[in-house]
């Protein structure tokens, strides 16, 4: 079985802490259970900041749902954290989203091949209020979550 599964990270090697904050996604595609290709994909465009200080996305930056984009061909994502709005987003695209206390991904990789990674609902965190260039008609990702379990294979 072919899978991509990607991985917000700042360095390529440990899970990032938040999904909207990492530089990057490591994308590993996997045949049969066997790691065949490493990509590195940049997310760019969004500044490294606070969000506890109010800021707008100013000219030259790139859309805050163009790193959805970068997820196209992935059908699992497992990262550490995220706020609501991106985990209904990812499960939207069909992705399978993974929310995990492992550090590294490596060791996120081997726990998800072995079906031993650990889920965990809690680590969706509440979207914050501030201007973030959103469309005025969004929700803003308040409604219903809807816990989707791991495939059997």
């Amino acid at each position: 079985m072919h899978i991509k599964i990607a991985f917000p990270t700042d360095d390529g090697e440990t899970i990032s802490r938040h999904f909207g904050s990492a530089r990057y996604f490591q994308v590993l595609t996997v045949d049969d259970g066997t790691q065949t290709a490493a990509e590195l994909r940049e997310k760019g465009g969004h500044d490294h900041h606070n969000h506890d200080q109010h800021h707008e996305h100013g000219y030259g930056r790139t859309h805050p749902n163009a790193k959805f984009d970068l997820l196209h061909d992935c059908q699992v994502l497992i990262g550490t954290g995220m706020g609501q709005p991106a985990y209904e987003r990812l499960q939207g695209l069909g992705l399978t989203v993974y929310l995990t206390g492992e550090k590294t991904i490596a060791a996120a990789l081997a726990r998800y091949q072995a079906d031993a990674l650990d889920n965990d609902i809690r680590r969706v965190h509440a979207h914050h209020d501030h201007d973030h260039g959103h469309e005025p008609d969004q929700d803003h990702g308040r409604q219903e979550i809807n816990f989707v379990d791991k495939p059997q294979r």
